[in-house]
């Protein structure tokens, strides 16, 4: 007897949140070596297919089901969407971060690292806070950091807006790191530290996508 399933496949990072993502990438921690326990999993955490089904898909159904994830998920260099609405309030992104309040900063470097993973709604509760006042030309103020992480909220947000915020600092540390680099040019370093520099900025994307990058191999 044949078992009809519907399944509800997503088609933009729009449509997965952040406690979906994480509960499936620690899953995938343990099969990132094995492509069809990742892709099996990929299905069962994004399009609600049970393990058990996965092996009765034909290959067409297979095949169509993996084209329309990689669709979108090969890309992750997402815009910041500095105000986001959840539980019907606004939150914005920190306006400033050169004025951030020190003790918003001290609660954020405390984390070892700034990647997607059990600590990232904390980071996105210091980051994003209520929107205290909009002006016409864009411009808006939060709410002034307590020290309080309401970051439940934050993990059932989709990963649009935490890929969005993930590059901005991807690519705020790459331009950095390209300034430090240009600059050592009309100053004297040991022989070895540009390469030293080079390596390390090609080492923040791959450590804070390392869960990505096994997705990827898994639709190759």
């Amino acid at each position: 007897m044949q078992k009809e399933i519907e399944l509800k496949v997503p088609t933009s990072y729009a449509d997965i949140t952040l406690r979906k993502w994480l509960a499936m990438s620690k899953d995938m921690a343990n099969y990132k070596d094995e492509e069809e326990a990742v892709t099996a999993l990929m299905f069962m955490h994004l399009c609600g297919l049970d393990l058990e089904y996965t092996q009765k898909l034909s290959v067409e159904s297979y095949n169509i089901l993996k084209a329309e994830l990689l669709s979108f998920m090969n890309n992750t260099d997402l815009p910041l969407q500095r105000i986001v609405t959840i539980g019907g309030i606004e939150y914005g992104f920190e306006p400033n971060l050169s004025e951030m309040a020190y003790g918003a900063y001290s609660d954020i470097t405390a984390f070892k690292n700034l990647t997607i993973d059990d600590n990232w709604s904390k980071i996105m509760s210091i980051l994003y806070r209520p929107v205290t006042n909009k002006r016409k030309s864009g411009l808006y103020s939060i709410k002034t950091y307590d020290g309080k992480m309401e970051y439940e909220k934050f993990l059932d947000v989709p990963m649009d807006v935490h890929f969005g915020t993930l590059f901005f600092f991807v690519r705020l540390s790459m331009d950095l790191l390209n300034f430090t680099l240009n600059s050592m040019t009309q100053m004297e370093f040991p022989a070895n530290l540009k390469q030293i520099l080079e390596k390390s900025g090609t080492l923040i994307p791959q450590s804070y996508l390392s869960p990505m990058e096994t997705l990827r191999k898994s639709t190759k």
